[in-house]
């Protein structure tokens, strides 16, 4: 293990690389942080806590204390316990551009199912065996594209962050950020848009510009992060093109 990895993470990262076989009954981590994301999923991080989750798995706080050291370790246990990588990253994709919207989807499908991960506070980098797992197959789709090692990780940690940031505005808009209630904006932005007063807004507003596209069923209609996405990787395309270009 690596010796300059900050004192408890070394440990940590020991099991949850090398996780022992889970014992038939007491304490594991596996158990740990299952109880505990069960309560993340239900009521948040402010329903976690070493004492509820030492309740829920039926131990004293003390007896859970002797395999999670703090909140902290636990909340790290936590995550590293939802985000393993899914397999179907590990399949061909044509081209880098596929790849990265996949991984995309993936890390979209994670962050929606455990809505609390989005706020995790931040103590640095990515750091749990599964966590590095997914930068990983991120920098593996941008091989051969003529980046170097620098630009790919810039290009990674911009995307992650990306949506990072719009699943956790997803999440605090809650039901504004429904298809019922874009709807409903969209109809009151219309009524308080003056063409005098706005004249671009109103412009837009009759354009539909803050309307779902024509054809999208009411089940889909949800805040997206494609639009976004989008442009992102167009101008990793731009990048990827000059670099190529240089080397010429």
């Amino acid at each position: 293990m690596n010796d300059k990895l900050p004192a408890g993470l070394d440990l940590l990262w020991e099991r949850l690389h090398r996780p022992a076989p889970e014992p038939r009954t007491g304490l594991s981590l596996g158990r740990i942080a299952g109880a505990a994301v069960d309560l993340a999923d239900a009521g948040g991080l402010e329903a976690v806590s070493m004492a509820r989750v030492a309740e829920r798995l039926g131990f004293t706080t003390m007896s859970l204390y002797r395999h999670v050291k703090s909140k902290n370790e636990l909340l790290l246990l936590m995550l590293d316990s939802v985000a393993a990588v899914p397999a179907e990253l590990d399949g061909p994709c044509e081209g880098w551009r596929p790849g990265l919207e996949r991984w995309c989807r993936a890390q979209w499908e994670m962050l929606r199912a455990h809505t609390w991960i989005v706020h995790l506070p931040v103590t640095g980098p990515p750091v749990t065996p599964n966590q590095l797992a997914w930068t990983d197959r991120a920098l593996a789709v941008l091989r051969g594209t003529g980046l170097s090692e620098s630009d790919k990780a810039g290009v990674v940690l911009l995307v992650a962050n990306y949506m990072l940031t719009t699943a956790r505005l997803t999440v605090d808009l809650g039901q504004a950020a429904s298809g019922e209630s874009i709807a409903a904006y969209s109809t009151l932005l219309g009524s308080l848009a003056d063409e005098r007063r706005f004249p671009a807004l109103r412009q837009a507003v009759d354009a539909g510009a803050f309307d779902y596209p024509a054809g999208v069923p009411e089940e889909e209609r949800h805040f997206d992060y494609g639009f976004g996405l989008d442009r992102i990787l167009d101008g990793v395309e731009v990048l990827i093109r000059s670099r190529l270009d240089g080397a010429g």
